[in-house]
């Protein structure tokens, strides 16, 4: 017996010391481009590339990883995506992992406790977007199920040459330039010619804002860090084609040319054969597909940016080039193509084969969720306790605040649960955007009106415009779990909750570090008139403006004599159509004196913008304003105001968009006459 239990601990301990595998990933800064069409810009590597290197596993392997922050004066971080590990192992800073401060190593270890593909990424600030992301493949023990003759990884990203913070405060400003970058800014002109007028003025009327699918405009889109690039795939071979999207904030569409794609695997887990023309991938998505390369030719497998944008292109085989078909750009004129997409796909009837469901599929589909099956069960024990909790996702594009049930992680940001239970999260879309949502730490079941037992295992889920999801997990872990729209601009503005497991205690509060804070940026806007000139600057989080509102203008009798009114503000922002407002006014203008003031901002119908102000001396001021884009570059504006001191005064004119800073301006008001110049936005 004694013999027996030696020779099995020896056994055990070499086994364990043979599945241990050891990696070193160094995170630092340098000036990187994809090719030579961009120009280098500064960026974050791990280990000098991006993505970062293919991190190999086989199930039940021990992984050590050591995370060298070479960085000079930056906190940095590693959360590995999908994997099931100890809580002090997910990488999330403060939240679950100490931060990896400048000049340190922190040092991971943990099993691999189920097989598939997954990724790594920076969880600190906005470093993902810099270049902070890699693969990870984890092997089944008993080999892979379906016979490849290749197997590759391809890690699909957006790359901007533009700083992250500064891509994060324009977002924040309610700048156009990169709908206007991107091709999808709405205009009376363009909606004429989409035949879509009205459907423009019913959206306007609602108070809707221009619809998009898409945040960032993107100076090129990235296949494993290339814009293009051909894998070593011969003709007549089956390649198994691990697809990772990593982009920080675009979805992308897959088609490859050789015809429909066969999906094997979603987030990890294996799923049963599916075949799809196109399949759309939400941001930390995982994908593994099957392409068989005919016998002649160079193949393109794309992957297209949902807005249309752009693509990156991976080719297989040799000879003649044979590229994907195009995918048709979205109609964002009406806004009923995107709630029909998303009402169909709550009440899909499945096709009975591929073969119909191919002949069935959109041009533009949304994920194939609704048939996607696991190959076991993955119903969760009956007798467990359970519990729904309802999830509204909420948002103002223009303000870009982004929220659960109206508020963001540092206004509401934890959601207690007990291990032991079932929860089931209903997840209903407030917004007009697309929203991919990851739970740390756990697998969810997708389900629909049926909750069948084989419902597919993922851990992130899309959230179309306007739809619903029902999701479901059991709480068998401890500690706290991160819950966050995978757009890193969305998370970064409170789209996020974290689940803490009360089993920590009653005085247990979830560090939420980061999350927790609600950072001000500076904005100013403004124009130079020969006339006159206005503008505003200040600082601006996700509720509160405090800014200076200057309105300037020169007397032509008197040379070198100008007037001005000043405004120093702080306003809060209580919804998309509700602001409230309190400042000083100072003024030089004759007849009037410095003074308090109070009131409210209301978007009325048609966005007109809407003021009510009362002031300290007794005074009462009303206001109306519009703006309205007639083409990619040219939108009319105008304004009337009220005052109970100086009565009524109007102005109107036209701005045509030269850069992301500047416009052309000319400007008539009722008081100064007409005059031209220079308009501003920072």
């Amino acid at each position: 017996m004694m013999n027996r239990f030696l020779l099995t601990l020896l056994l055990y301990t070499t086994l364990s010391h043979a599945g241990e595998v050891e990696y070193d990933l160094d995170i630092a800064e340098q000036r990187w481009s994809p090719d030579r069409e961009l120009r280098p810009v500064r960026a974050l590597t791990v280990n000098g590339s991006i993505p970062g290197p293919t991190l190999r596993f086989r199930e039940g392997d021990f992984a050590r990883i050591r995370v060298h922050n070479r960085l000079k004066s930056e906190e940095t971080s590693v959360h590995w995506h999908g994997l099931l590990l100890p809580n002090e192992q997910d990488g999330v800073p403060y939240v679950t992992t100490p931060p990896i401060q400048p000049g340190t190593t922190h040092t991971f270890e943990f099993p691999l406790k189920h097989a598939g593909t997954y990724w790594y990424h920076s969880h600190t600030g906005l470093q993902e977007q810099s270049g902070v992301y890699g693969s990870i493949v984890v092997e089944p023990r008993g080999g892979l199920g379906e016979a490849t003759d290749r197997d590759e990884v391809i890690v699909l990203s957006d790359w901007t040459r533009e700083r992250p913070a500064e891509v994060m405060r324009t977002l924040m400003s309610g700048n156009e330039w990169y709908a206007l970058k991107k091709g999808s800014i709405q205009s009376v002109a363009g909606a004429i010619r989409a035949g879509e007028l009205d459907s423009f003025v019913e959206r306007e009327k609602s108070r809707m804002p221009a619809m998009d699918v898409s945040d960032v405009a993107y100076d090129a889109f990235l296949a494993n860090g290339k814009r293009s690039f051909g894998l070593p795939v011969r003709n007549g071979e089956t390649v198994r084609l691990r697809f990772i999207n990593a982009g920080a904030a675009t979805y992308f569409y897959l088609q490859s040319a050789t015809g429909p794609l066969k999906i094997i695997a979603a987030d990890g887990p294996a799923v049963r054969p599916i075949r799809v023309n196109r399949l759309l991938m939400g941001m930390a998505e995982t994908y593994d597909v099957l392409v068989t390369v005919p016998a002649e030719g160079r193949w393109e497998v794309r992957a297209t940016a949902q807005d249309g944008s752009g693509h990156a292109s991976i080719w297989l085989g040799e000879g003649e080039d044979y590229p994907a078909p195009e995918i048709p750009r979205p109609n964002l004129y009406n806004m009923d193509d995107h709630l029909l997409a998303a009402l169909e796909d709550d009440d899909t009837v499945i096709p009975a084969t591929d073969a119909e469901a191919l002949a069935a599929e959109p041009e533009r589909p949304l994920p194939p969720y609704a048939r996607l099956r696991s190959p076991e069960s993955t119903r969760l024990d009956a007798s467990l306790p359970r519990r729904t909790i309802d999830l509204r996702l909420t948002g103002d594009m223009e303000r870009y605040i982004w929220s659960f049930n109206g508020k963001t992680m540092a206004e509401d940001g934890v959601i207690k649960i007990k291990r032991g239970e079932v929860l089931r999260l209903e997840l209903i879309n407030d917004t007009m955007m697309h929203h991919p949502l990851h739970l740390h730490g756990h697998f969810f079941r997708v389900l629909d009106s049926r909750d069948l037992s084989d419902a597919p295992l993922k851990h992130t889920v899309d959230l179309p415009p306007m739809g619903k999801r029902t999701i479901e997990f059991e709480a068998n872990e401890s500690g706290d779990w991160l819950f966050h729209c995978h757009l890193l601009y969305h998370m970064h503005m409170g789209m996020a909750r974290v689940f803490s497991y009360e089993e920590q205690g009653p005085d247990h509060v979830p560090d939420l570090g980061e999350h927790d804070e609600d950072p001000l940026y500076f904005m100013a806007s403004g124009s130079f008139q020969s006339h006159m000139g206005m503008g505003m600057a200040g600082l601006m989080n996700s509720r509160n403006d405090y800014y200076a509102m200057w309105d300037l203008h020169w007397d032509d009798d008197i040379p070198d004599v100008s007037h001005y009114e000043i405004d120093l503000v702080w306003s809060r922002y209580l919804g998309p159509n509700l602001s409230t407002v309190l400042g000083a006014r100072l003024t030089n203008e004759h007849g009037r004196r410095d003074r308090a003031f109070g009131g409210v901002e209301y978007r009325l119908p048609y966005l007109i913008d809407s003021f009510a102000q009362v002031d300290s001396e007794g005074d009462f001021r009303f206001g109306l304003g519009k703006s309205l884009r007639m083409t990619d570059r040219i939108s009319l504006f105008g304004a009337v105001e009220y005052d109970t001191g100086s009565e009524w005064e109007w102005s109107a004119g036209a701005e045509y968009l030269l850069t992301k800073q500047f416009s052309l301006i000319s400007e008539y008001h009722s008081e100064h006459g007409i005059g031209g110049g220079l308009s501003f936005r920072f």
